[in-house]
């Protein structure tokens, strides 16, 4: 059965969760060094490996990423919370328990907009943000005998971000987590890294009968390593739930396994209840009671968040959701395309360069902005001796760009005088150089000169290659009409 026969009878319900990794130098509750990476089992402490009598000491930035974003997901902070032990026996979890919140998580409710499947904004509805820490990683693929653990991991601070089961399918899945991952990297609290494990995302997938008022029996879905196979993961299991409710069996609350290669799923174990955990709260960790003027202070050090950027790109600076969308797509390009406008008010031109030249010469050369070398004011000349009609945009692109690249200090002006790149206007000079073309190709200008208009671009690429691009295009296309029918 496709999916697309699948969603003729059946309604997915569907909601996620995301851990995402703090970008703390320490770990939750020890000293240890948060990084990734590192060798194997050297990250580690007496703490973090759960040793009998060692006592954790909360560390306070998760606390402050925890504010930062649950106010840029417009939640309620929580003012009086408490930690908690969530008690489940893995190998890769040393002490037996996690320490997390349940009763009273750092935020909740609140809400990320994204767009849908259909390209419309949708408000996606969060129920919680809590705090808690990290297990270490089991390996089951490096030994052929053994899985091996890594317990570098083991109190590692994670923020788990829980949405309402709003989700109708996978690209509206796959829009939510790209949207996170941009809002996260904006806050510069989680680098966003699905690759590394710095960010994952389960998925809880039921489905119901058309019409039905009661949800289906959920299934959850882990282990993906990209946005890409959560979407695909997503369908496939819709569509495996329909196959296992059409032949009359039952669908089983368990925790489910993706394959990439295969593109399925495969059950790894029965899913618990909450009640399995045995929560109780952390007796280690004294309660925390957080003042609005600590709320505020974490406030007024936001910094503009991507939905506000896009929002103000195509209301105010009347730029294409595609410009918009792409200019956000990045921190550090935002912030660049910010100080360009800061000296230019050609916004469409510098979206233009910003996704044309200096995103191609990123691309070509593996650096991110921050390693751009032309500083933004530069730019803005650049896009102003255009706008002059100085220079032309040929010029600018293949010429006074790539100098200005070699040449960061010096100035655009500068660059197309002193190497005779000026726009010539002069009819005089450019009529000259005309006719001797004209006399160069004796057939070309028959044919010219007979209709064939398909060659003002041949005799406008020579007229431009010998007065180095800086003739004026609009002068010499009307000499061009005009010496053909004077010569």
């Amino acid at each position: 059965m496709s999916l697309e026969e699948v969603l003729e009878k059946y309604e997915p319900v569907i909601g996620l969760e995301i851990h995402a990794q703090l970008l703390t130098n320490s770990k939750a509750y020890s000293r240890e060094a948060n990084e990734f990476g590192a060798v194997p089992n050297t990250n580690i402490s007496p703490i973090s490996l759960g040793h009998p009598g060692t006592l954790p000491k909360f560390n306070t930035k998760t606390l402050n990423y925890g504010i930062k974003l649950g106010l840029a997901c417009n939640s309620e902070i929580t003012r009086d919370m408490h930690f908690d032990r969530k008690n489940y026996f893995y190998p890769d979890l040393p002490k037996g328990y996690q320490i997390t919140q349940d009763k009273t998580p750092i935020c909740t409710g609140g809400f990320v907009l994204i767009k849908d499947a259909d390209g419309n904004e949708k408000s996606i509805e969060l129920t919680r943000i809590h705090m808690e820490e990290d297990s270490g990683k089991s390996s089951h693929d490096i030994d052929p005998f053994d899985s091996l653990i890594d317990l570098n991991r083991a109190g590692v601070p994670l923020l788990e971000i829980v949405t309402e089961p709003v989700f109708k399918n996978g690209k509206e899945a796959y829009n939510y987590l790209i949207e996170m991952r941009k809002l996260v990297r904006y806050l510069e609290i989680c680098d966003g890294n699905m690759e590394e494990g710095s960010m994952r995302c389960d998925v809880n997938v039921s489905i119901m009968p058309i019409g039905s008022k009661e949800f289906g029996q959920r299934v959850e879905v882990k282990n993906m390593n990209s946005i890409s196979n959560v979407e695909k993961a997503i369908e496939h299991e819709i569509v495996r739930l329909a196959g296992v409710l059409d032949n009359g069996e039952e669908v089983l609350q368990e925790t489910r396994n993706f394959d990439a290669n295969t593109g399925k799923t495969i059950a790894l174990r029965k899913k618990e209840d909450a009640h399995d955990y045995r929560y109780f709260p952390e007796p280690d960790l004294t309660a925390l009671h957080i003042t609005q003027d600590y709320i505020n202070e974490v406030k007024r050090n936001l910094p503009a968040l991507p939905n506000d950027l896009y929002k103000k790109y195509v209301s105010k600076l009347k730029l294409s959701d595609y410009d918009a969308t792409n200019l956000t797509d990045s921190k550090g390009i935002a912030l660049y395309f910010e100080e360009l406008i800061a000296h230019t008010k050609n916004f469409k031109a510098a979206a233009n360069w910003m996704m044309g030249s200096v995103k191609s010469y990123l691309n070509q050369n593996a650096l991110e902005i921050e390693d751009f070398p032309i500083a933004p004011e530069k730019l803005a000349e650049l896009i102003q001796l255009i706008e002059e009609e100085k220079i032309n945009n040929s010029v600018a692109t293949q010429k006074v760009f790539p100098f200005l690249l070699m040449n960061p200090e010096s100035n655009p002006i500068e660059i197309a005088e002193s190497n005779g790149w000026i726009t010539k206007t002069d009819s005089s000079e450019i009529e000259n150089v005309i006719i001797n073309i004209f006399k160069n190709n004796p057939n070309e200008f028959e044919r010219f000169k007979n209709g064939e208009k398909k060659l003002t671009g041949f005799f406008m690429g020579q007229v431009m290659r010998e007065m180095k691009g800086a003739a004026d295009p609009k002068t010499t296309t009307q000499l061009l009409n005009k010496l053909a029918n004077e010569v």
